[in-house]
């Protein structure tokens, strides 16, 4: 019993099931033999394959032999179910069986056009549908364009790598120019699949297909969203389309400057000087944890109040205080420092020329050592000056 239960379920799998039940539309009963191309054009010395389909519309399940009649001289004509050759179908009430049939046709056939017929035979039924097959040399060019991973999701700074597959489903060579329609400012170009030359147009043989790339990089300043791209390939009177698409998340940019645009500050040596600093994020997202540092003359201090910023909203500015020490020894002139801001995966940075002073108190001291100097010089020159 076991082992008829196993072969049972290892058919099943094996069997094409058929097609869910449906509804059938107002009006219509009985049985059908479809097909969505009654009348197709194949070249001599090919096979082809029309796909058609056994439907119930509300009748009892019945057995309907399967058949073939005038099949053209030296021709083969198949009926197959789920890939094997069958003779007999059975839809359900208000379901469809799929087949194939699969018609092998010689090198030397006719050119012209040949008909034939697919039965289906049941007790109580019986249903036919021709079938007419065009028999042509040269194929009217047909062309498809099949992309790997149609949508792609991404920052403004990124790279959108798009591989297409194009094919070349006619008779001959042909050169096919390859096209696409993008949102503005945005570039678009076709590189070959392993190479970096560009590319408008490529020959792909009869059956053939070649890959290649469409590389598209967005503008910099371009808002988060939603973005659609058509790419089109054309070859004599044929044309095939397909749509991609990239999905632009938000990326913050940070920018930092004095207060009103200025670059440079004074300071006193040894004091420490507040230097206001702003923070702008001119990107299309939050700029989060932004941490701000410096560098400066070694033996200086760098702080800064505060020293994080949680977050700077798209298109705000927030005003922090850098708070610069120079060495107390340090020389007056022009000095080199620079402030950095940090946030997760943006940075910014900017020199600021700090002007330094000697302190007011050491000059002050000097002033007293040089009185005191020349006082004891004309104390000794009186003192002296006399013998």
């Amino acid at each position: 019993m076991r082992k008829h239960l196993f072969v049972a379920a290892f058919l099943a799998l094996l069997l094409p099931s058929p097609a869910p039940a449906e509804d059938a539309p107002p009006g219509i009963k009985g049985i059908y033999l479809l097909t969505d191309y009654p009348a197709s054009t194949v070249r001599p010395g090919t096979t082809s394959t029309v796909n058609l389909r056994l439907q119930n519309y509300g009748m009892p399940p019945e057995r309907f032999a399967l058949s073939v009649k005038d099949i053209p001289s030296g021709w083969t004509a198949t009926l197959l179910g789920g890939g094997q050759p069958v003779a007999a179908a059975m839809p359900t009430a208000n379901s469809s069986v799929s087949l194939d049939l699969r018609l092998d046709i010689p090198k030397d056939a006719k050119v012209g056009s040949q008909s034939l017929t697919v039965l289906a035979q049941g007790e109580t039924n019986k249903v036919e549908l021709p079938v007419t097959i065009s028999l042509a040399n040269e194929l009217p060019a047909k062309l498809s364009l099949q992309p790997q991973l149609p949508e792609l999701r991404g920052t403004s700074k990124s790279n959108f790598d798009y591989q297409l597959s194009v094919k070349n489903d006619s008779g001959k060579r042909l050169v096919i120019s390859l096209g696409s329609t993008a949102p503005q400012n945005f570039d678009a170009t076709f590189t070959e699949m392993y190479g970096s030359q560009e590319l408008s147009a490529i020959p792909v043989e009869a059956g053939q297909s070649k890959d290649v790339k469409l590389k598209v990089r967005p503008p910099t300043n371009v808002k988060a969203g939603h973005y659609d791209i058509s790419v089109q390939a054309t070859a004599e009177d044929a044309k095939a389309t397909t749509q991609l698409a990239l999905n632009i998340t938000g990326q913050p940019k940070l920018d930092l400057s004095g207060r009103e645009g200025l670059l440079s500050a004074r300071a006193t040596a040894g004091t420490e000087t507040s230097i206001p600093i702003v923070v702008t994020n001119s990107g299309t997202a939050r700029a989060e944890q932004v941490q701000l540092s410096g560098s400066a003359p070694s033996g200086w201090k760098v702080t800064f109040d505060p020293k994080l910023i949680d977050a700077i909203a798209p298109g705000e500015q927030r005003e922090v205080q850098a708070l610069i020490t120079p060495v107390s020894k340090a020389i007056a002139g022009d000095y080199a420092t620079t402030l950095r801001a940090d946030a997760r995966g943006e940075s910014a940075s900017q020199t600021f020329r700090v002007a330094v002073t000697t302190s007011t108190v050491w000059g002050v001291a000097g002033f007293g050592i040089i009185g005191i100097a020349l006082l004891v010089l004309v104390g000794a020159v009186a003192r002296f000056g006399r013998r």
